[in-house]
């Protein structure tokens, strides 16, 4: 026995699929591009750096995971979303973001904050200091929050929480 497609009399429809937000195109490369040559590379390598820094003990192995992670969107942020899990234990997460704050979340934010100030010292790197100050809200506290692509869909109890 087949049941009847979505939507259909026998069938409830559900709900329309929530996606993230953001759109392709030249200028998101072209954005990502400035990106990575006025601040990318830079902040990408000091997330590399703590990673291999937290990677050296066991216990740091997480944290130099989440960074690595981190590494990649600071390279390449442009058509990205960072979502908050729904799913997500709260309290682990919690602890997880206190030890990443002592460990280097608090020097990655200063590191974001002090580029997001130089950038913004020009005109045309006004709206790339504004990314790099949401950054730092995120070098702060990752735990919890996955990086998916613009136009992904999201689970129903995703939340976005950063979109640069």
């Amino acid at each position: 026995m087949s049941l009847p497609p979505p939507g259909s009399a026998g069938m409830p429809s559900h709900a329309p699929v929530v996606v993230a937000p953001g759109r392709s195109g030249p200028l998101r490369t072209i954005g990502n591009i400035l990106w990575l040559v006025l601040a990318g590379a830079w902040m990408a390598l000091a997330y590399l750096v703590a990673g291999v820094v937290q990677c050296l003990t066991i216990i740091g192995i997480p944290f130099g995971v989440q960074s690595f992670k981190l590494a990649g969107y600071a390279l390449w942020p442009f058509g990205r979303v960072v979502v908050e899990r729904g799913d997500r234990d709260a309290a682990l997460s919690c602890l997880g973001n206190v030890i990443w704050i002592v460990l280097s979340g608090l020097w990655l934010a200063i590191g974001h904050i002090v580029t997001g100030v130089l950038l913004c010292l020009t005109i045309i790197g006004i709206p790339f200091g504004v990314a790099s100050f949401k950054l730092a809200g995120l070098a702060l506290v990752p735990f919890g929050k996955v990086v998916v692509r613009a136009g992904a869909p999201l689970p129903p109890s995703a939340r976005v929480y950063l979109a640069v």
